[in-house]
This record gives structure tokens, C-alpha cells and sequence, in this order.
């Protein structure tokens, strides 16, 4: 059985304040024309369909309109909801919607039932496993506590005696989504924390044949049979780096991974990050390749250069975010603030002030001016207070 594994897609979710429905809406094309063209027999989304639990109406026509296409295609497709989803809300349907080929699996109380499909090898159980909030699932799920480890323990339990009592040769795949240890993270993710403990084990998955998983978005395998599929889109200048794409994975008539292939998904624009001085910045020839990426840029000057927003889009018209990490001389470690403090002058520390926020630079002799007669101002009218 071919299986495209994709998850994460958070529709609805804007990039620095840039939509980005369209980019969106060009994964949506290329995955259908993807299962169009490998002859997928079942399309699995491990969930954060959406980026917040209401989502917007563009949102939700896109993912309206993908189903549609999914379901003409007559491909099944398996999906859970993340923890960026609301499950009751992406659910409402799920009933009617299975008819077409499209199962929805939002409810915890169903990581025990199977949606199950059949090839000329036989058949496959695809278990759903949604986020499980720990403190919303616990007792229905019968778990020891309130932990990730055991509830998607508990969960997989079920999923073991359902699988049991199937007959010989049933192979099995899990979608979850969730924090596994060893996953690398990136910083658009939503920490899933919960006492201190948000990763479970791979081992968690022991007994299925392949765990097709959702959260983080970064495309990684843990082991040949647990994998992450990312998410198709950057969402973070963390991700810079990333190659997004999703997992075309063959699953054989053993159960064995036959193939695993990544599969890229369509680049709406690249990213680049950028460090060093303003004017180094705008000068370099070397830049040159970035200057149609979407761009965030660290500063580094001593002191903070006029207008280096306006300046820097005459290069790099496409730059998003801007942070300022000043060159620094080196400080003694050793002295304490109070220790730089003592015996000087309320208009000394104000000078100093202004020659640490500018990497050294103190107030010429007009600021020096500016500063004393605020001193003053600030002196005289706490004399004439009553209190």
C-alpha cells in the first residue's frame, strides 16, 4: 500500500504578518496532483489542520475545497486534529463526510477503532490518534497519570488489543501527534508541556508497523517505522533551513517499509537570516541572492543606525523582522551593578546609560546638556513635593 504522510498544515496561518492562503492553497494543489500522479491509495494528515481552534472562513473553504478533491480523486483519507485544532469543531461531520472517503478521527475514545482499508495483500488498520490533552483524556482513557507518556501509552494499549484481535497478517499504522523524544523542534511550534514532561518515548509505538506523526515541522525519522513528515510550509525563520516536503512510504505485504521517499512541496519564497552591521549589510555582493527571500535581519552595530528598516528594504524589499544584538566590549564578569554604581553621580550613570545602549558611544556635549537640565528638572521638583 502507497502512503503519502503529510501533517501540519495550519491553514489560516499568516508568516510575519503575510498571508499565506496562496502558498497554501499551492501545497493543496500539489498534494492532490501528487496523489493523482503516484497512484497513493491513502492520504494521511497528522494533524493542525488549522492554526487555531476558529479558524477563518478562507481557511476553512480551502480545507472544504481539498476534501472535495481528495474524495473525487476516490482516494481515502485518514486525519486527526492537532493541538492547534478545535476536535469538536473539525469533527462536525465526520459521519456523513466517512461516506465520501474521508475519515475524520478527533475523539480520544476512538484511538481503539480502526479505519480499515484493504489491498491485494490484504488489509491495513489506520489508528487515529488525535492530541491528547492529558488533563482532559486522563480518566477516560484509564491512564496512571496525567503525563503525555501515559496517555498515548494508554491510547496505544487500546490500539495493541484491537490489532490482537484481528486476523493474522493485519498490518497496522498509527497517526499521532505529539512531542516524541529525539524530534528536533523549531520555534513556530506550540509547547505541549505538561509537568515538565512534554516528549514520549518511539518505544511507545512498539507493536504497529509504521507511526506516521504530527507537531513538529521539521521533516525527521526517529526509527525506519516512526517518522515526522513536517510541515509543507516554513513558519518560522527557524525553519530557514528546513527542505519541506512530505513521505511517499510503500508499505509491503509483511508490513515492511518498502520505500520511504520525500516527496518537496512547492517553495512560496525562500528565507534568509542575516547578521552583521547595517552598512556591511547593504554592501555586500554576496547578499545579492537574498534579495528576494522573505528576510529577518540582526543588527550588530554599536549603536543603532537611523532609519535601518527603510534602509534595508531598498535592498531587501521583502524584509520581515528586524533585531537589534549591539557589539559589546568586553565587562568584567566579576563586577556587580551596584559595585559600577557606587560613588558616581546621578549624571554620570545617566551618561553611562547612554554608552552601553550605544556599544560606547557617550552623549555628545548638546545631549550632555539635554541630560543635565533633565537632572535638574527632575531634582528641583522633587524638593518642591510636599510628601
Amino acid at each position: 500500500m502507497r502512503i503519502l504522510h503529510t501533517s501540519d498544515w495550519h491553514l489560516g496561518r499568516s508568516f510575519h504578518r503575510v498571508s499565506l492562503l496562496a502558498a497554501q492553497r499551492e501545497f493543496l494543489d500539489h498534494l492532490v496532483a501528487t496523489v493523482r500522479e503516484r497512484e497513493v491509495d491513502a492520504v494521511l494528515v497528522a494533524g493542525d489542520v488549522y492554526d487555531r481552534a476558529v479558524p477563518p472562513l478562507a481557511a476553512v473553504e480551502l480545507f472544504d475545497d481539498a476534501l472535495h478533491r481528495l474524495a473525487d480523486l476516490g482516494v481515502p483519507t485518514v486525519m486527526i486534529s492537532g493541538n492547534h485544532d478545535s476536535p469538536r469543531r473539525l469533527g462536525v461531520g465526520a459521519g456523513l463526510i466517512e461516506r465520501a472517503g474521508i475519515h475524520l478521527r478527533t475523539d480520544p475514545a476512538g484511538c481503539g477503532t480502526p479505519v480499515v482499508l484493504a489491498d491485494r495483500h490484504g488489509d491495513v488498520a489506520f489508528y487515529g490518534l488525535p492530541y491528547l490533552e492529558p488533563r482532559l483524556v486522563r480518566e477516560e482513557l484509564g491512564a496512571r497519570d496525567a503525563g503525555h507518556p501515559a496517555v498515548l501509552g494508554a491510547a496505544m494499549d487500546r490500539v495493541r488489543a484491537d490489532l490482537a484481535a484481528r486476523p493474522p497478517g493485519t498490518r497496522s499504522v498509527v497517526l499521532a501527534h505529539a512531542f516524541v523524544t529525539g524530534g528536533a523542534v523549531s520555534d513556530s511550534e506550540r509547547d505541549i508541556t505538561v509537568g515538565g514532561v512534554a516528549s514520549v518515548p518511539a518505544e511507545v509505538f512498539d507493536g504497529v508497523d509504521y507511526v506516521a506523526l504530527g507537531h513538529l515541522h521539521g521533516c525527521q525519522t526517529l526509527t525506519e517505522r516512526v517518522r515526522y513528515s513536517g510541515s509543507p510550509l516554513a513558519y518560522s525563520f527557524s525553519e530557514a533551513t528546513q527542505r519541506k516536503s512530505m513521505w511517499l512510504v510503500e508499505l509491503n505485504a509483511e508490513g515492511a517499509i518498502g520505500a520511504a521517499e520525500r516527496v518537496d512541496c512547492p517553495v512560496p519564497r525562500p528565507l534568509a537570516r542575516l547578521r552583521g552591521r547595517l552598512d556591511d549589510l547593504l554592501a555586500d555582493p554576496d547578499l545579492a541572492r537574498h534579495e528576494s527571500a522573505w528576510v529577518e535581519v540582526t543588527l550588530t552595530d554599536p549603536a543603532r543606525p537611523y532609519e535601518p528598516m527603510a534602509r534595508l528594504a531598498e535592498r531587501f524589499p521583502q524584509v520581515l523582522t528586524l533585531v537589534f544584538d549591539p557589539e559589546r566590549p568586553p565587562e568584567d564578569p566579576l563586577a556587580s551593578y551596584a559595585q559600577r554604581l557606587r560613588g558616581r553621580t546621578d549624571r554620570e550613570i545617566a551618561e553611562d546609560f547612554v554608552a552601553h545602549v550605544r556599544g560606547g558611544r557617550g552623549p555628545d556635549a548638546g545631549e550632555s546638556v539635554l541630560l543635565g537640565d533633565a537632572l535638574e528638572t527632575v531634582r528641583v521638583e522633587g524638593e518642591d513635593d510636599p510628601r
